[in-house]
């Protein structure tokens, strides 16, 4: 069987995870590493035996599909000029800066017949994947992701970093958009939002809370799901799920017995990374739509520009009421 050939444009810190994947990878083949700065390039293609370089031009006809891990202000321009090469491509999250250029991204994928794949990699957490299965008529969330400073992707919000994972999956098991936002946040290190805490209500009653934070003294990514008559406690880091059941047993003459059962779901623990990828190279070879494809990513977009919305206004309540004599 012939390998898929593959490039990686962005060679930083997970545009260098993402080469090291597809170069384990027994159907793709890292052909070439393409980067601006031609130094990290040259030193990320020579861990991998690909060639390094500079801009994607000469990826044409060199490839069948690419990975796009460079900035998100730049994920429109660069996966654009791919697909019109006849390049698939799978573009970092957020798909793009804002919805626009999302619509733009996802229209030129389909007047090109490429496909576009999203990375939302904690969609393909074994434990997650498990949770899917599982999740029947989720009710309330509660969901907590931190993450000690990092000068990475700081051009972007927490909500837009962090959060947007959380998001993502909650809109996929809820299967619908949330009708009501309340969210509150924070600069701290950064120019942009470094903790952020959002209530999400949807249309069937269904409440989502979510905090995420960038500024952690530790490294935390927990989901809880409550369901009619189970309650779900998933931790992404260690891969593991809980599922806490609660039965009824009438019995004559007694009050109503409500068992407790607990199950430890079965999950086979693997690097999200690698499941997303081959995912992706499914897709380029059956021609499938992706699991995380541009549609979804953008309702995904569409919720987190709502939150920071919903930021902005909170913040510019909390300025009027300092604003109007606060004094420590």
């Amino acid at each position: 069987m012939n390998k898929l050939r593959l490039a990686v444009v962005g060679a930083g810190q997970f545009g260098r995870n993402h080469c090291r994947v597809v170069h384990e990878s027994e159907r793709a083949e890292l052909t070439a590493v393409v980067d601006i700065d031609p130094a990290r390039a040259s030193e990320a293609a020579a861990l991998h035996g690909a060639e390094a370089l500079s801009d994607t031009s000469g990826l044409r006809g060199q490839v069948d599909a690419a990975i796009v891990a460079v900035p998100t202000s730049a994920h429109e321009e660069v996966a654009t000029a791919l697909m019109e090469a006849g390049i698939d491509v799978l573009v970092e999250k957020p798909i793009t800066p804002d919805l626009d250029s999302a619509a733009r991204l996802i229209e030129a994928a389909g007047r090109h017949g490429r496909i576009l794949q999203v990375g939302h990699l904690e969609r393909f957490n074994p434990a997650v994947l498990e949770l899917e299965r599982r999740a029947t008529l989720p009710l309330f969330f509660e969901i907590h992701r931190m993450n000690v400073f990092s000068p990475r992707s700081l051009d972007v919000d927490v909500v837009l970093d962090l959060m947007i994972h959380d998001v993502d999956i909650v809109l996929a098991l809820t299967r619908a958009e949330p009708q009501e936002i309340r969210a509150a946040g924070i600069s701290i290190l950064s120019g942009k939002v470094d903790i952020a805490n959002v209530r999400l209500q949807f249309p069937n009653g269904c409440v989502a809370n979510l905090t995420a934070s960038r500024i952690s003294t530790e490294r935390v990514r927990k989901l809880r799901l409550f369901q009619p008559q189970q309650y779900l406690s998933l931790d992404y880091g260690r891969q593991d799920l809980a599922i806490f059941s609660v039965g009824e047993v009438a019995q004559a003459f007694q009050p109503v017995v409500r068992p407790i059962g607990f199950e430890q779901a079965p999950v086979t623990k693997a690097e999200p990374l690698k499941l997303q990828l081959e995912s992706f190279l499914d897709c380029v070879e059956t021609r499938n739509p992706p699991k995380c494809s541009g549609p979804s990513a953008r309702q995904t977009l569409g919720a987190a520009m709502a939150i920071l919305d919903k930021i902005k206004e909170h913040s510019e309540v909390v300025s009027r009421t300092l604003a109007a004599g606060w004094k420590p």
